[in-house]
């Protein structure tokens, strides 16, 4: 699998990367998923970009950013009809990644590279838990099988 393009976090006053897609495990628990046009880039497996928020210790969606099938423009009340302005996510509970500083290592595959950091954001149903940042070492090659 490529790399993936992050969705986005409006966090602390900036914009940043995040390598975590929490709109996935809405659809996996039987949420409707417009037919998101899945051809746009081989960095776009999820067929969208979803742009995020906390405020006051909440996770939002406030955005997304993609196309149906067809080529219109898709909305979050695409998804969430009767909210075209932000959705609280109440169905995410998981750990958000925020990956920090210098790339260390790059992995041509899902979020798999490695940064020098990773502020991490433990979530309950859309309600932040805790925050913790993690100091990322150069990774190790992987041993060779065959010689």
């Amino acid at each position: 699998m490529t790399a993936q393009f992050s969705e986005s976090l409006h966090i602390d006053g900036e914009k940043v990367g995040m390598c975590t897609n929490p709109l996935g495990f809405y659809f996996s628990l039987g949420g409707k998923r417009p037919a998101f046009d899945l051809h746009y880039s081989t960095a776009l497996w999820r067929g969208y970009i979803g742009t995020w928020e906390i405020v006051d210790d909440r996770l939002y969606l406030i955005e997304l950013h993609c196309h149906l099938e067809g080529g219109n423009q898709a909305t979050l009340a695409d998804v969430f009809p009767g909210y075209p302005d932000r959705v609280f996510a109440h169905w995410y509970t998981g750990t958000l990644r925020i990956p920090k500083g210098e790339r260390l290592k790059y992995v041509h595959m899902g979020y798999e590279s490695t940064y020098e950091k990773d502020l991490l954001i433990d979530v309950e149903r859309g309600v932040l838990q805790q925050r913790r940042l993690r100091e990322n070492e150069i990774p190790k090659e992987d041993p060779q099988i065959w010689q």
